[in-house]
């Protein structure tokens, strides 16, 4: 793997996409803070593109940007908090989270990380690279690489359904989204991940050891991303 971690059919139940709708939104309230229009905060298009593909509701996600910029009454206390550690059979994980209490986030990422170890900044993520990454779909008979070239991306790799992997420099991210639809692509999402630089393997008879661990550590609300160094 070693990129996000997705819980496996998690879109299949109500309550897993009211969870998703509600990631979505602290995204975009954070977001929403550089600006209130899309076409000039690229953190915000990106937001709002992910809010629309988890089918957040328009009318609520226009009330969440207006949150968000301070059009509001309501105050947003959000921040970005990151955590690096070790789940089970030392596989590394980075775990994002937004949260209006650093403290309770804290406390839970530590009690989640009882079955592994919680560790400093700096311990896991020196071995991932920071990254744009984009899922796309081309037009029929379209070749990847010669996309990828002309859009500005550092690396693709194939994926699932006849979905493109594309990584990109950070700053580079929307720039290469915009190139690959404007060839034609259609992008399914594009975020700011991290890659593991040297995944590890995990013996299949403790893959659902793992996979019980980090389904603990997605089920925490203030939890927004986990990124596995994983095979």
């Amino acid at each position: 793997m070693g990129a996000q971690w997705k819980q496996k059919g998690r879109e299949a139940n109500s309550k897993a996409k009211a969870k998703l709708i509600s990631k979505a939104a602290k995204e975009v309230l954070i977001a929403a803070k550089g600006g209130a229009d899309p076409s000039t905060n690229a953190r915000l298009r990106l937001a709002v593109e992910y809010a629309k593909s988890v089918n957040m509701t328009k009318d609520t996600l226009e009330r969440v940007i207006k949150k968000g910029a301070g059009l509001l009454d309501e105050a947003v206390n959000y921040e970005s908090v990151t955590y690096e550690g070790f789940g089970p059979h030392r596989v590394p994980v980075i775990v994002e989270c937004l949260t209006d209490n650093r403290t309770r986030t804290a406390s839970n990422v530590r009690q989640c990380f009882r079955n592994g170890q919680l560790a400093a900044t700096g311990a896991v993520s020196w071995d991932f690279d920071r990254l744009g990454a984009i899922d796309a779909t081309g037009p029929a008979g379209a070749d990847a690489e010669t996309v990828a070239i002309e859009a500005g991306a550092q690396d693709l790799e194939p994926g699932d359904e006849g979905v493109t992997h594309f990584y990109t420099a950070p700053a580079d991210l929307d720039a290469v989204r915009k190139a690959l639809e404007a060839a034609g692509w259609t992008v399914k999402s594009a975020a700011l991940v991290w890659r593991a630089k040297n995944p590890v393997t995990v013996a299949p008879e403790h893959r659902a050891e793992v996979d019980k661990f980090l389904e603990e550590l997605d089920e925490d609300d203030d939890v927004q991303t986990l990124f596995v160094g994983m095979k």
